[in-house]
Formats: structure tokens, C-alpha cells, sequence
């Protein structure tokens, strides 16, 4: 064989054996370093998960409101014992579930303010926004009684009075799961036999002790007036008679800082004492 064919062979030879190292380090029989290092890693240099704690076993019990106040014969409320505020007045709000900006609304100023009031709804408002209802339920209002068609229900048959006062009951209780407390006959017209039936419900009795007026045209779109009309008659268990209406909400956050200004706190219904 000449030299030329052998250095032919030689330069062939070299080549193969080239290509067969580079094949065998693509099937891993070179492992690279990276690979090497996630396959040879140690048990202890993975991610330590940390067990999620059990529920407890025993859940939260819902501790109930201890009573600080009653309310007595005129509507007024009392403090049950020395170390309770003596000048605190109930903020309520009739006539309603009507509409969600108003609600917001007043709700945005309690809450300013940390108070709390009750809403006395009207069941044919809430037959036709229940979602309103469910609103008020929902930023913390507590849903009293104001019967259903808003009538004079002194006037009115035993029969009548117990559909206005059980529908609302029950319209109450399929929306939000509770009962209502608290009973205000429209225009603050009962007597004895309206009283009975709202005891029969479980629910207190009660008109009010100051009326901001705000239902009347003298006070229409007049904030100014419905202030008035409640620093006026404020006193110590004031149980005050307000209404979902605009200019009431536009002069909520005036009125509870006077309120507040005269050293006045404000009661919250779950703290009164239920009788009937």
C-alpha cells in the first residue's frame, strides 16, 4: 500500500472515531454536569414542606351581645346598670328597603361613625327589591318589622293586623335567615290588640321619643332642617325616628358628629334588652 493510501485510511479512521465519541456524549453516556448534579442531588437539598396545621376541633361558639339597655313606657331607652353610657340615643330608619345608593349611603356614614341602627322595612318594598333587603342584612343593619303595606293598623281587624306583621316575618326570614326583633307600627299607631300579635312574633313593640320631621315638606331637601329638628329634641335614650330619604343620608354625617359633640354615644339594637 502506498503512503498517499495509507494517510487516506489514517485521516478515515479519525473521523469515525470523532463522530462516535461526540454520538455516545448526545445519548448520555457522558452525562453533562447539570444533568449529573439533578440526578445525583442529596435528599436533604430538596424543598422542606411544611405540614398545614388542623382546624381546630372545636368550633367558634357566636357570643352574644350583653343587654346594656331597656327601653321604657315612653320609648326611651335606660341603662341597665352604672356602667353604661346614660347618654346614648337608637338611630332608626323607616319605610324602606327603596334604593342601594341611599343605603350605601347612610351605612358608609354609621359606619364613620361606628354606629348602628335599625332598618323597620315594609314588606311590599322588600317583595320588590328583596336584594335590598339582603343589602342592609349584609353591611351589619339590624331588619325590624314595619308591617307590609304600611297602614294604619289601629283601624284594622285582628286578621289583617297578624298577615301584615306574619308575611314580613317570614319574607324577613327567608332572605336573610333571622327574625326581626323589633316591631313600629306605621304613624306610631297600635294598641293593646297590635301590641299582642307583635308579642306573639317575638318582637318588641316601640314608636320613637324623636322624630326628625324628615318625612314632612318642611324638610325637603332641606339637611339642614332635619339636623334641627333632632339636636332640638336630643335627650338622654333618645329613640330617634329617621326615614331612607335623600336629603336624611345627606345630613347623616353632620348630624351623628353633633350628636357625638354633645357627648353622646350611640346604642347598638343587639345590646337592648328584648322584652314584650
Amino acid at each position: 500500500m502506498t503512503i498517499k493510501k495509507q494517510l487516506m485510511l489514517l485521516c478515515l479512521l479519525t473521523a469515525v472515531l470523532a463522530g462516535c465519541a461526540n454520538n455516545a456524549d448526545h445519548n448520555g453516556n457522558n452525562a453533562s454536569p447539570a444533568l449529573s448534579n439533578q440526578t445525583t442531588a442529596s435528599p436533604s437539598a430538596a424543598a422542606t414542606v411544611t405540614p398545614t396545621p388542623e382546624p381546630s376541633a372545636m368550633p367558634e361558639t357566636a357570643i352574644e351581645a350583653k343587654p346594656l339597655y331597656r327601653m321604657n313606657e315612653v320609648y326611651r331607652f335606660v341603662a341597665i346598670d352604672e356602667a353604661t353610657p346614660k347618654k346614648a340615643v337608637l338611630l332608626t330608619f323607616d319605610d324602606g328597603p327603596k334604593d342601594e345608593t341611599l343605603i350605601n349611603s347612610l351605612f358608609d356614614t354609621l359606619d364613620k361613625h361606628g354606629a348602628q341602627a335599625i332598618f323597620f322595612v315594609n314588606g311590599y318594598r322588600v317583595k320588590a327589591h328583596p336584594e335590598l333587603l339582603k343589602l342592609i342584612h349584609e353591611r351589619g343593619g339590624t331588619i325590624g318589622n314595619h308591617s307590609y303595606d304600611h297602614i294604619n293598623l289601629k283601624n284594622e281587624e285582628t286578621a289583617v293586623v297578624e298577615e301584615q306583621l306574619s308575611s314580613v316575618q317570614n319574607m324577613v326570614k327567608e332572605l336573610t335567615g333571622e327574625t326581626p326583633k323589633f316591631f313600629r307600627p306605621p304613624f306610631g299607631s297600635g294598641g293593646d290588640s297590635v301590641k299582642e300579635i307583635a308579642k306573639n312574633h317575638g318582637m318588641m313593640y316601640m314608636t320613637w321619643s324623636n322624630g326628625s320631621l324628615d318625612w314632612d315638606s318642611s324638610a325637603r331637601d332641606k339637611p339642614e332642617v332635619v339636623i334641627r329638628n333632632v339636636m332640638d329634641q336630643l335627650h338622654p335614650g333618645a329613640n330617634i325616628l329617621m326615614h331612607e330619604l335623600p336629603w336624611t343620608a345627606e345630613a347623616l354625617d353632620e348630624l351623628l358628629g353633633k350628636i357625638e359633640a354633645e357627648g353622646y354615644t350611640f346604642i347598638d339594637p343587639a345590646t337592648i334588652e328584648l322584652t314584650n
